[in-house]
């Protein structure tokens, strides 16, 4: 298989590597580890609840806080990258993007939650169970093109795709205020589980944005 080169990162160091020849097994192995490091930022996230700076600490534990550099540090900064990627044969997707998997990890514990409730209709109204269903899924298709975007170097379409997913984000929180959710206090538990992560949703997003922004106003930095 040959690796295709997109107009977004890393394009210059693929062109140097040349083909990529993988077998479905190998693709089949690559997105089950990804699949993992998604399981991993939940377990992470879990783990601290009650955190003021979930988001944050739940990066550093995935190892994706990157520390600050000076004009001085730039080429030492670019030889350790290029020493780190010259040892990672693995192809760069959307999935290894920090924002797909903190989204799609949050997104995911949602909607398992949320499903498992949902499936007892004696406990949670019908029409909650499919309205709320609904917009997570909208929710999250919605970030997930705001991440294409971005892998495609395309800021403005980006911003443009986490504005429609704020929207179902607010959309989700203003359904978890209503009166059939305050009358099922199995959607009352939910709408506490829920609330954390969909602020966290929204502070990831708002932050990407603002980098996006920069960016095309001329800010060399990129959001990652």
């Amino acid at each position: 298989m040959t690796n295709s080169n997109s107009d977004g990162l890393f394009d210059n160091d693929w062109e140097d590597r040349g083909e990529l020849a993988w077998t479905e097994l190998d693709w089949q192995k690559y997105l089950g580890t990804q699949e993992a490091a998604v399981h991993a930022y939940i377990k992470h996230y879990d783990q601290i609840p009650s955190a003021i700076d979930r988001v944050d600490e739940a990066a550093r534990r995935m190892g994706w806080e990157m520390a600050e550099t000076t004009k001085d540090d730039d080429e030492a900064s670019e030889a350790e990258a290029e020493e780190l990627f010259d040892g990672d044969w693995d192809p760069y997707t959307l999935h290894r993007n920090p924002v797909y998997i903190s989204t799609r990890a949050l997104y995911v514990s949602l909607l398992a939650h949320w499903e498992r409730s949902a499936v007892q209709p004696d406990r949670v109204p019908a029409a909650l169970g499919i309205s709320l269903q609904a917009l997570l899924y909208r929710g999250n298709e919605q970030a997930l093109q705001a991440v294409q975007a971005l892998e495609m170097g395309d800021y403005t379409l980006a911003v443009c795709f986490f504005k429609r997913a704020l929207r179902d984000l607010n959309l989700t929180l203003a359904r978890l205020s209503q009166a059939d959710v305050a009358g099922a206090p199995l959607a009352l538990r939910y709408r506490d589980y829920a609330l954390p992560r969909l602020f966290d949703l929204r502070e990831i997003w708002l932050r990407v944005m603002n980098e996006c922004r920069q960016s095309e106003d001329g800010d060399d930095s990129l959001p990652e």
